[in-house]
């Protein structure tokens, strides 16, 4: 495709690599920011930068933030014997609209995948254990997808933190979610009657069979 200038082919391309959208959804709004003032522009462009300039992930839970501790970590009405391991922001973000879940969280950023080069060290998984170390957790809730990878890191989570206290109570979200699913994609009833009626891993042997 022929663009009329090279500055509008270069926000296309740029627009075309977020997800789910293509080259034409990438067009389209590259014109639609056309016709706006450059007033306009400017302030999409400000909020763009200041998006990376001033958005950390929290040093507790790796959850997106404006400060070192997130505002979830700093609740103290949050109940911090409770935690929700989940793979992306998007994934704490679906649950917390449930409005159902009183806990707090730790986002791994992303999940376990040999084929991709993704393993344990890449995520936010050495942070966990030693928040389960340091912090007196009760219980632990996998709400991770119900796809292939997401199990596999479920799996390998489960081993990790039951050989490092085997009194914690470790769950996982009721499948109510279709297989493939990602949290973020959830409907809220869904997501929320899976954590209410989520289920327990028996036992460590269980664990390691």
């Amino acid at each position: 495709m022929e663009y009329p200038t090279e500055s509008i082919k270069n926000v296309v391309e740029a627009l075309s690599k977020l997800p789910g959208i293509g080259k034409k959804t990438s067009l389209r709004l590259t014109l639609h920011l056309m016709q706006k003032s450059p007033q306009e522009v400017e302030e999409l462009a400000t909020a763009l930068y200041n998006l990376h300039k001033s958005t950390f992930r929290c040093k507790n839970c790796n959850h997106l933030s404006d400060q070192e501790i997130c505002n979830i970590c700093n609740d103290t009405k949050r109940d911090s014997h409770l935690l929700c391991v989940v793979e992306e922001v998007g994934d704490l973000l679906a649950i917390e609209k449930t409005g159902y879940f009183k806990g707090r969280y730790h986002v791994l950023g992303g999940k376990i995948s040999p084929l991709e080069g993704i393993g344990p060290n890449q995520l936010s998984i050495p942070q966990l254990i030693k928040r389960i170390q340091t912090e007196e957790i009760h219980e632990i809730i996998m709400a991770l997808s119900t796809t292939q990878e997401g199990e596999t890191t479920a799996f390998y989570l489960s081993r990790e933190i039951l050989s490092i206290n085997p009194n914690i109570t470790l769950s996982h979200i009721a499948k109510g979610i279709p297989s493939g699913a990602s949290l973020e994609f959830t409907d809220e009833i869904t997501l929320s009657k899976s954590l209410i009626h989520r289920s327990q891993y028996s036992t460590l042997n269980s664990i390691n069979s």
